[in-house]
């Protein structure tokens, strides 16, 4: 691993370079360093997936259920046999800690495969409608043909595998493009898989958005699109998807609420609010980090105390090193965007609780070269300052007080994101009005970031729409006839 090492696109079960030679570099979070190359792919690199996806999309949507299971189970084998390459390769790529990738990552993505296998019979069922005494009906479902998914930085592995296992199991092919900061474990299962599954069923070709993603998503051969991206990313991706109607998934951002009522067993919910939620082992590039956190007024102090000491024990560096419990920033332009929203803080007026230092202070060498930001909280009364409303993406969290549950719920509504909300409660009846009231997609009780493939993973407002379950990436047809 210490070598520089170059990866290549999967197209049509071939490994290949990009069509112009040109490369990007991937650069290791935790010090700065290049230590890959991936290809910088053109219009060219693209339209050759696409081609190669559309000529192995009628055998595999042929196939029977249980077939495509059976190759679906043998992607699966490949997670678990390479657990630890895979683990080790996503933490050097993005800097997400290596507990996570190799005890959470990568065996989920094991149980996901083999979940997306067990649901290829769900893709081919249909239901009957018995239309009088001379006719009936009924439905077939059909995968869309060419499924491209765009993948994002902070979870290659995880996102990936959700978007193409799925779409797979519905008999659909697939091209995924991951991130340009962090492909390589995406494209490093392009080497592995390719000795599992039919050639052109899974293509993968990395780059750059404007070049590569572009060419895709206004590509006539794609049939159904499934982003993982910012806010504006998604925008740009809807105009560029107009001239076809393609139908469009889309996971975006967040500015999730976290809110703890008094009654909460607060032990809890000072870990569900601080590590499980927004100081996560990878620094808070979550899209679901519940990066405001409400907190009944009587109780605010001593929760806000209880996080304080939490995150005085979060250790930064090395994050391969099984003891470091939070990782860099993914890339120089990432930790700029992070540290300047430090500086928006101080000019707005929020109070700094505890951290906002960032840089080569905050690890010892060789690390000083990597993009490290600390654990921060603020505290504001003013749920419009820019630190409350604009998804940072780092850990970077506001505390807010509040004094009854309906100005919980509208502090909570007052964003233009709707992902996530976590409530820490032991009062059943408000939790139910909680999940009634809270403008959402996904809403934890006394938990947080749980997200189990059997349920949909959905958001609300400029959070997107859509999701990648077997029936999202099929479409229905309606059949009759008269007896």
């Amino acid at each position: 691993m210490g070598e520089l090492q170059e990866f290549s696109n999967l197209i049509g079960g071939e490994l290949r370079p990009a069509s112009g030679g040109e490369t990007l570099d991937s650069v290791n979070p935790a010090t700065g360093a290049v230590w890959a190359r991936v290809p910088r792919s053109t219009a060219e690199d693209a339209d050759a997936a696409v081609t190669a996806a559309r000529s192995a999309f009628p055998a595999w949507a042929a196939m029977p259920a249980a077939g495509r299971a059976h190759f679906l189970r043998k992607v699966a084998e490949v997670f678990s046999a390479n657990a630890e390459e895979l683990a080790t390769i996503e933490t050097r790529d993005n800097g997400r800690i290596i507990t996570e990738t190799s005890r959470r990552d990568v065996p989920g993505m094991t149980y996901l495969w083999h979940m997306a296998a067990a649901e290829c019979g769900a893709a081919v069922e249909g239901k009957t409608v018995i239309l009088g005494a001379g006719g009936m009906g009924f439905t077939r479902r059909v995968p869309y043909g060419v499924v491209v998914g765009i993948i994002p930085w902070n979870s290659p592995i995880s996102t990936f595998s959700a978007k193409a296992a799925f779409a797979l199991a519905a008999g659909n092919t697939v091209v995924m493009k991951p991130a340009e900061q962090a492909s390589v474990s995406t494209l490093r299962l392009g080497e592995l898989l390719r000795e599992v599954l039919p050639p052109g069923v899974l293509n993968i070709v990395s780059g750059l958005g404007e070049e590569a993603g572009d060419a895709l998503v206004r590509h006539p051969g794609v049939d159904r699109i499934s982003l993982t991206g910012s806010t504006e990313t998604a925008k740009i991706v809807t105009r560029a998807s107009t001239d076809a109607l393609k139908p469009l998934a889309f996971e975006l951002g967040g500015k999730s609420p976290n809110i703890v009522f008094a009654d909460a067993d607060l032990d809890a919910a000072a870990k569900g609010v601080s590590t499980q939620s927004v100081f996560t082992a990878n620094a808070g590039q979550v899209c679901v980090a519940g990066s405001r956190i409400l907190v009944q007024r009587e109780i605010f102090n001593e929760l806000i105390g209880r996080v304080t000491a939490i995150a005085a024990r979060i250790r930064l560096g090395e994050p391969l090193d099984q003891s470091t419990t939070m990782g860099p920033i993914v890339s120089r332009e990432q930790y700029e965007r992070v540290t300047s929203y430090l500086e928006i803080a101080a000019k707005e007026g929020a109070e700094l609780v505890f951290g906002g230092r960032f840089g080569p202070e905050l690890v010892d060498e060789p690390y000083a070269g990597g993009y490290w930001v600390e654990p921060t909280l603020y505290s504001t009364t003013d749920n419009s300052l820019r630190v409350c409303q604009e998804e940072i993406f780092g850990p970077v969290a506001v505390a807010i007080p509040f004094d009854t549950e309906e100005e919980a719920v509208a502090i909570a509504n007052d964003s233009s994101y709707g992902l996530a909300a976590g409530v820490w409660t032991r009062d059943l009846g408000r939790a139910q009005r909680m999940f009634r009231d809270l403008e959402a997609g996904t809403i934890w009780v006394n938990t947080y970031r749980k997200m189990p493939p059997g349920l949909p993973f959905e958001g609300m407002k400029d959070s997107g729409y859509g999701h990648d379950s077997v029936l999202a990436n099929t479409r229905e047809k309606s059949c009759l006839i008269e007896i």
